[in-house]
Formats: C-alpha cells, structure tokens, sequence
C-alpha cells in the first residue's frame, strides 16, 4: 500500500457500500465486489480526500508513488472505479470529474473507526461511572473477538455511562443498522446514556457468515466470547424479541455479571411450543414468507412480513425493513434462525432470574402476542411489567411508546442497584 494511503483503519460507508480499509474489501450489501489492488487504492485515496478536487499530479504521487503513468492509464483506472461503485456513464453521482483539473469524491460518506483485536482496550469498570456522550461523540467503534470454537464476532461500543450489552438477535448488521431509519434512532437513543456494547451472532451482519452450527448453545458461546473480551465483571443487559431469551439465559447462569435485565417483545415459549393451531400455522406462513422473498423491497411476501413487524410503518420504513434484512444475513441463514427460535421454551430457566428486570411488551404486538411477555414478567422474580401503546413489534422514533422506552431504561440504568 502506497504510504500516503496509510493511516486510521475506517470502514467507508456510502450508499450501500462499504469500503473496509483493514480487510480492503468493498462490499455491496452482502456481496463482495473484486477490485484490483491498486483501483482499492485509488478509490480509497478519492474518499480521503473528498474535501478537494485530486489532480493527476496528486493520484501520480500519492497513488502510483511518483511513478509516471500516461493519462490513459489513470482514465482507464478512475473508470474501473466507476464501474465497482456503479457510477458509469454520464451520471457522475459519486466520483465527479472536472475537465483539465481532476476528480473529486462527492458521494456522502459516513466513516466508522474499526479497532483491531490487539487494541481494544477493555471498558475498565469507571467507565459506568462517566457522564453520558454528547450527540457528537456517537461515532462507534467496530472490533472484533473469537469464540471458544473459532468464530469472528463482529463487535460495536458507542457512548459513555453505564454498561449496557445488547444480546444479538437475527436481524443485526451493527455497521449498518447504526444508520438505518429502522434501527438507528433507538440505538442511537440508548447510546446516548450508556456505555452501550452490541453484536452481531455467528452467521449475520458482519460477523463469520459461514459457520458450522448455529443453536441456542452457539448463541450462549457468541454472547459469553464478547463479554469475556472486553474484561466485563458486571453490566447490564438488553435482549429484544429473539434476543430476549439469550439474556435470560445469560442471566439466570451468571447473576454475579448481570447488574441488570431489561426485555423487549420477549417471549417464553416459541411458536411451535405454544399448543396452539393458530402459532403454529403461523410459524409456517412466516418461513414460507422468508424464503419467497428475503429482502426484496419488490416481493408482496416480504411487503406482508415487514408489515406484520411494522403495522403502522410508513412504505419507506417498509422498504427499509427489507434493506436491513438483506444487508442482516441471507435468506437460509435467516430461515435457520427462525426455525430455532419457533422451538424456544425457557419456563425452567425464569424463575431462575435473580437480576433486577424490566420486561416491555407492545400491548399491540402482532409478532409476539401480549400474553407471552405478561408470562415472562410473571415467571421472572420480582420483574417489573410495563405494556406500551403500540402496534409495533420494532419501536419506531415518533410514536409516544418509543419515548417512553427510552425514557425508562435511562432511568433504570441510572438507578442504583
């Protein structure tokens, strides 16, 4: 790599791109897209330096190392740039080129520092104790741990204050769902008072997408890996719809660690424990749903499915549904997934629960029923239960339940137990 390429090791994220300057990957979405070294190199150089017009004097020295080049050289390569980024022909949407004077990067960039394994320095425990980050400290940094059996995990921390860890569940992509319409403003809104940890599990997001087994012991293995990684003796922990019973889990075997429960769209019995045709029936409309149209904006089985999680979603929230799942993890990964979960039953393991625990449920819900998280809060010791007014399975920005949500883990979190 030329030197003047060096520096901070940051993953570019632009439309639906990513430009992963440690792995010198571009990815679009899920799919990875061949580049030759030194067109990675040249576009890499253009996205640094976005700020100003690169003549081709800049891209002889800083690209090519002072070795002179002709100009058709340096043409054929910038259009080799445009054909990965799908920036051809006249458009000029994303690399602008101005005639006798050069070429500049004017796509909209969003820039996540990722910090190796060597550096990741642990959350010492006085981090709990910090006040919480300002909206313009809510840049995370990406790392990455391995479990007991050889997986890469995919780990995210962002903010300052108590320690919140978010157990992974099937819809994760923690670089891009930091910025989804979906997704960002409640994690955004929890980072904002926390030192707050996620992950992506085995099999999604950016984590190792081909694994050799994924169980509920396997998510036990991911959640405990990116805990003991960063040196954690006691945090809190956050685990929504399938990512509820992990928690539970996690919590009832290690109530030392757990200063804290908190549970959203939670359940105690998965679909085809439930007894009942209706779940069950329903188990298998949804998988079929899955397979027919995984995250295709365009699918009516996918329309249906982001609907039943987002009833009272607007048609872009919908479409952005769809774009999450696809950058989340494939269509028979997903499928997997989901076939474990319709199979959870933890009525052993609630009464085991000594964490002080909040359970949420929307009183509305039309992924989980209402009664599943009343059950959960019934079984958990001592849980306190707050239904909210909502329809919505995934909590969206401008309903009173969303502020709600927030407003209460802060409080919970700030509480001294």
């Amino acid at each position: 790599m030329p030197d003047a390429l060096r520096g901070p090791q940051l993953i570019y994220a632009f439309e639906d791109y990513f430009l992963d300057t440690e792995r010198r990957e571009l990815r679009r979405g899920l799919d990875h897209i061949a580049l030759e070294p030194q067109v990675f190199d040249l576009l890499q150089y253009l996205i640094r330096n976005r700020e100003r017009v690169i003549t081709a004097d800049d891209l002889i020295a800083n690209v090519w190392n002072g070795r002179i080049v002709s100009t058709s050289t340096l043409n054929s390569r910038i259009a080799a740039v445009r054909r990965a980024i799908g920036d051809s022909g006249d458009e000029q949407r994303l690399v602008l080129t101005l005639a006798r004077k050069g070429h500049r990067f004017i796509g909209e960039v969003r820039e996540e520092q990722r910090v190796g394994d060597r550096n990741a320095a642990p959350l010492a425990q006085s981090d709990a104790n910090k006040a919480a980050a300002p909206d313009s400290s809510l840049t995370q940094a990406i790392t990455f741990c391995k479990t007991r059996d050889g997986i890469n995990l995919a780990v995210a921390i962002v903010g300052a204050g108590p320690v919140l860890v978010r157990t992974t569940h099937w819809l994760s992509h923690i670089e891009y769902d930091w910025h989804s319409p979906i997704t960002a403003p409640f994690l955004r809104s929890l980072a904002r008072s926390s030192r707050f940890i996620r992950y992506d599990g085995r099999g999604i997001g950016l984590s190792d997408r081909t694994v050799p087994k994924i169980s509920f012991a396997t998510f036990q293995i991911d959640l405990a890996a990116v805990v003991d990684s960063l040196q954690l003796e006691r945090f809190a922990l956050l685990g929504t719809s399938q990512g509820a019973a992990i928690a539970i889990n996690y919590a009832a075997r290690h109530p030392q660690r757990v200063s804290k429960l908190i549970l959203h769209g939670s359940y105690m019995l998965g679909r085809n424990k439930r007894d009942t045709v209706g779940d069950t029936e329903e188990a298998k409309t949804m998988i079929a749903m899955m397979r027919r149209g995984w995250g295709d904006e365009h699918s009516a089985f996918m329309h249906a499915f982001g609907t039943l999680f987002l009833p009272n979603g607007a048609p872009e929230q919908i479409k952005a549904y769809a774009d999450l799942q696809r950058m989340a993890t494939s269509a028979e990964t997903a499928v997997k997934i989901r076939l474990l979960h319709d199979e959870t039953d933890i009525r052993d393991i609630l009464p085991k629960v000594k964490s002080p625990t909040l359970v949420f449920h929307s009183r509305h819900d039309n992924v989980v029923p209402f009664e599943q998280g009343r059950l959960v809060a019934a079984s958990i010791p001592n849980a306190k239960f707050i239904p909210l007014e909502s329809s919505n399975h995934v909590l969206l920005p401008n309903e009173p339940a969303f502020a709600e949500f927030i407003d209460r883990v802060n409080a919970f979190l700030s509480d001294e137990i």
